[in-house]
């Protein structure tokens, strides 16, 4: 089963050649979809296509702004923990970041309307973050590795650290580089991501016939995503002593020690959106229906390599200078489309949605070459399939106290075609909301999620990091209606 690959260097042919090599697992990343960054909606599971009433519904309906009767100003954080822990041959590790921001500050305005009603919002939106973590450890015994993957393209970053050496035929002729190196190394490694995409959003609602409401959102969006890699491959059980030369005609390469690769990636991303939406409202519940239409985003990308390697007898090598590159290239996401209702009572409201996205609509729409983008392109198609993405909660008043609360669940399964149930993203969310004065309103939300995962630091199921993810997220936002 193809996956994410920790380290991708080993694509390369060459080191003077090296591009960081862009492939499904960046659009992937650009077209899962992020959170409403509400505690209100958060706290009943995400679920807001039918509900309407409120600004977020920019976001999920945007035909449910049209529901405002009054001018609201929304603003509000999170603070958001990423729990990971991976087995790596049988060796567990534990590792976890946190981040706090900003995620809203917007703007709701019903205009005085003879008949119906016409609403604008506007604002600041963190519609998804990338922060995540991960950290191994572990020995390997069999006869793989990192190096000997770099050695099998003739990768030069295994030669310039002195850990690979040439090979030639009777008449001097090159035929290729081999190394000593025969697996029987402990590999270990860390991975941090982080950034946000952020949208800046204009969207308008309208009553075009009683208590029917559409609605339409203009999302520019821009962002920034930063991955550091680090990884390690280290003789700890003295495989290869002082006698084992890594080139057989420099000395300096007794005694292996350890080898390191770190990349860095850093994106700026801008883009666009526009989402459609739709809702009727009855005595009891609202339905809705929305079209999200693929984001346009173009990934302006730096990459960076450095290396090093260290031997007993006390030399070391070093990718001198890391190599350096950058590169422009357009993403698109696929469509999206959602359905929702929500029914209310005097005192308790329940609301679901579902949204159907066809992850094999992704694609990479310029500025690679040709190749490489319908190679891209072609793994998408083979590798993606069709979601439907879940989500239900509700909220009920109690009147002694003068609160709400409110508690969901949220289902995201895996896009990809094979993988088990296991690798689905379930979130189970809480939320209070309080009502200090008649204007003013304060919601919270937790969010916990978990899901499971894996990553092949090279090959295919050879250095294999599997990964037991926990997530949690509070939400806080502060409306002031008037």
């Amino acid at each position: 089963m193809k996956r994410k690959y920790i380290f991708v260097i080993a694509i390369s042919l060459f080191f003077a050649n090296l591009i960081f090599a862009q492939n499904y697992n960046d659009a992937l990343r650009l077209s899962t979809p992020g959170f409403v960054p509400s505690a209100r909606v958060m706290g009943m599971g995400g679920a807001a296509v039918g509900f309407g009433g409120d600004y977020s519904s920019a976001f999920t309906n945007p035909a449910g702004i049209g529901l405002i009767k009054q001018s609201e100003l929304v603003g509000g954080l999170n603070y958001s923990i990423f729990n990971n822990n991976t087995t790596l041959f049988n060796s567990q590790t534990s590792f976890d970041v946190s981040s706090t921001g900003l995620n809203q500050v917007g703007f709701a305005f019903p205009f005085p309307t003879y008949r119906g009603s016409f609403v604008i919002a506007f604002g600041y939106n963190r519609i998804k973050d990338f922060n995540s973590t991960m950290k191994f450890n572990g020995f390997n015994s069999h006869a793989n590795s990192m190096i000997q993957d770099l050695v099998s393209v003739n990768d030069d970053i295994a030669y310039n650290l002195g850990l690979s050496y040439p090979t030639y035929d009777s008449n001097g002729n090159y035929l290729k580089d081999e190394t000593k190196i025969n697996g029987n190394l402990n590999q270990r490694g860390n991975l941090t991501n982080e950034g946000s995409i952020n949208a800046w959003t204009l969207s308008a609602a309208i009553e075009v016939a009683k208590n029917v409401f559409v609605g339409a959102s203009f999302n520019i969006l821009t962002g920034t995503y930063k991955s550091r890699r680090d990884y390690y491959e280290e003789d700890t059980k003295d495989k290869y002593p002082a006698s084992v030369w890594l080139d057989p005609n420099d000395q300096r390469t007794s005694d292996f020690q350890s080898f390191y690769l770190n990349d860095i990636v850093n994106w700026d991303l801008t883009g666009w959106n526009a989402q459609l939406g739709i809702l009727y409202k009855m005595n009891l519940m609202n339905v809705g229906f929305g079209i999200k239409l693929p984001s346009k985003f173009t990934v302006k990308e730096k990459y960076f390599v450095y290396g090093e390697s260290y031997f007993g007898s006390g030399n070391s090598f070093t990718i001198d200078p890391p190599y350096n590159s950058k590169v422009e290239y357009d993403i698109n996401t696929p469509w999206e489309f959602s359905g929702g209702a929500s029914f209310g009572l005097a005192f308790f409201r329940f609301n679901a949605d579902a949204v159907f996205i066809d992850y094999t609509q992704m694609e990479f729409a310029g500025g690679l070459n040709p190749t490489d983008m319908s190679a891209n392109n072609n793994d998408i198609k083979e590798l993606f399939r069709s979601v439907v993405n879940y989500s239900f909660g509700g909220e009920f008043d109690v009147p002694v106290l003068d609160v709400t609360v409110r508690a969901g669940y949220a289902l995201r399964p895996s896009p990809f075609k094979d993988d088990p149930p296991n690798f689905d993203r379930k979130y189970y969310t809480f939320g209070l909301g309080l009502n200090p004065a008649p204007n003013i309103f304060l919601d919270f939300a937790l969010v916990k999620g978990s899901w499971n995962d894996f990553s092949d630091n090279y090959g295919t199921n050879l250095s294999r990091v599997d990964e037991d993810i926990q997530t949690t997220k509070a939400i806080f936002t502060v409306k002031y209606r008037y």
